[in-house]
């Protein structure tokens, strides 16, 4: 019994197009908010808080270094592990939000995002098949 797979190249394209087009409606529909302020901490060393101001002082201090010789090592450090600290401040004081949608609307783009998923999927197993 041979079954000739149906789709391929069209089942492939069309998957990918469904699924570019319900992962960028859901990506477009989730809110990034930054709850980040100066008075904040951003970590903590017992009871001392780093807020993201007090961070600004040893980049102050290693770009003032560096400024003054290019090839000072520690102006280098501070100037990189502040920066490396206010990143991961940032990126770990972040939330997300959906924005307001009806059920229907969140079905649709996730059928869509999974749907096109498995047509792509089905596509990719066609042309593989149609090879052998």
């Amino acid at each position: 019994m041979s079954s000739k797979s149906q789709g391929g190249a069209g089942r492939f394209l069309l998957g990918l197009v469904m699924l570019i087009m319900g992962s960028y409606l859901f990506l477009n529909s989730i809110q990034v908010i930054n709850q980040m302020s100066w008075g904040m901490s951003l970590y903590s060393m017992g009871n001392f808080k780093v807020t993201p101001g007090l961070t600004l002082v040893p980049f102050l201090f290693g770009i003032g270094m560096m400024f003054y010789n290019p090839n000072n090592d520690l102006g280098w450090i501070l100037v990189i592990a502040t920066i490396i600290m206010i990143s991961i401040g940032v990126i770990s004081n972040l939330q997300f939000r959906m924005h307001r949608m009806s059920l229907f609307e969140l079905l649709m783009i996730l059928g869509l995002a999974v749907g096109g998923l498995g047509l792509l999927l089905s596509g990719i197993r066609g042309m593989s098949r149609s090879e052998e």
